[in-house]
């Protein structure tokens, strides 16, 4: 189903507010460096927001997952904080891990081995 105007923009608006949370104020309560906000789905209602987030320099992205999710209160609570103004209510968070970087670099690393057999294969004859 296609997102409305109005969903794209308040997405937009959270994903920015969220960069800004993990940027300034992420660490100190969830101890990673850096969260990277690559997407935000928001419900027609505005009620509901899916946050994927992106880890780097994390060798267990999942575990950092699972300590952002611990802290979804306070940080729902940051979120209000910054759109209070704007929204007659602060939607549900939920995050969740975008993997579309790992599946990149197992493409990347394919396509390095292909690269790799045909040089061979040319030294070879």
């Amino acid at each position: 189903m296609m997102e409305t105007k109005r969903q794209a923009k308040f997405a937009r608006q959270i994903q920015k507010d969220f960069g800004d949370i993990f940027l300034r104020g992420g660490q100190s309560l969830t101890g990673i460096k850096f969260i990277n906000v690559t997407q935000v789905r928001v419900s027609p209602d505005l009620g509901y927001a899916k946050i994927y987030l992106t880890f780097l320099n994390e060798k267990d992205p999942q575990r950092a997952l699972s300590v952002v999710r611990i802290h979804n209160k306070e940080l729902r609570k940051m979120l209000g904080a910054k759109i209070k103004d704007t929204v007659r209510k602060i939607p549900e968070i939920e995050f969740f891990y975008d993997d579309t970087m790992d599946f990149v670099e197992s493409i990347d690393k394919l396509f390095e081995q292909i690269h790799e057999s045909e040089h061979r294969d040319e030294k070879a004859e």
